[in-house]
């Protein structure tokens, strides 16, 4: 299982520098860095597609997602513009985590309407492909290699853990709020549909974490069959050198 961290925390405090920090973070071993999109929420999280070009002009190698972009929440062909804008960035390391959303304050500061979101996310979803896809294929034309389109991971619970499996290239499993018995049961019905890569994202990591638990915890994602795990080291939290050594 890789081991893999995000750009951003969730705390109060002031956002990470974006640059030094996946510098660190790649210096330290990590597979993969990501970035979420969080708005409204009271705190300055960076936006995922200027986090992660950064992170792309100041790192080699190492793989770049976003984690997860809210789809609803923008049109299909500008999230499309952005997208492969990012990927004219990043190249063949970026992968694109998506999902309907979840919070009420990210719809609310957008005035969205938060109900409907999965209906949304349905139909943008099939726009967005065929954006997506086009683009490909006009850049065939001009890249040598020509670049594919990125893979497209659902990060949602519930049904969609099967929808997941069965139209998307991967499965974001978020950890912030779910315990590791949810998580690996979940994986199982995900796997069980046919899924693919399979991702236990967003583990937190706070000031005063047990590392002995979350050394635990990794050992039971990578046991259960997760291919990736990606921690959101916090302000006060340990060393990411002391993080990723968890995990072999």
């Amino acid at each position: 299982m890789r081991l893999g961290a995000t750009l951003a925390h969730l705390s109060d405090a002031p956002p990470y520098p974006v640059a030094p920090w996946a510098r660190r973070l790649t210096g330290a071993g990590f597979a993969h860095l990501w970035a979420p999109e969080i708005i409204g929420r009271g705190r300055l999280v960076p936006d995922p597609f200027v986090a992660l070009a950064a992170a792309a002009g100041a790192t080699d190698g190492v793989g770049l997602a976003t984690g997860t972009i809210q789809v609803p929440l923008h049109h299909p062909a500008e999230l499309a513009h952005r997208m492969l804008s990012l990927q004219a960035v990043c190249g063949d390391r970026l992968a694109l985590g998506i999902s309907p959303g979840s919070t009420r304050d990210d719809y609310a500061t957008l005035d969205r309407e938060h109900r409907s979101r999965f209906r949304v996310f349905d139909e943008n979803v099939v726009r967005l492909r065929e954006l997506l896809e086009r683009g490909g294929d006009d850049r065939a034309r001009l890249a040598d290699p020509p670049l594919s389109r990125p893979p497209l991971l659902l990060g949602s619970w519930g049904a969609n853990v099967e929808k997941a499996a069965r139209s998307f290239d991967g499965w974001l499993a978020s950890g912030y709020r779910a315990s590791p018995a949810e998580m690996v049961e979940a994986l199982g019905r995900y796997r069980a549909a046919g899924g693919r890569r399979a991702v236990a994202y967003a583990l937190p990591v706070p000031a005063g974490v047990d590392l002995g638990r979350l050394r635990e915890d990794l050992l039971r994602y990578a046991d259960a069959g997760f291919d990736d795990a990606v921690v959101v080291v916090e302000p006060g939290g340990p060393d990411p050198e002391r993080v990723r050594a968890l995990l072999p």
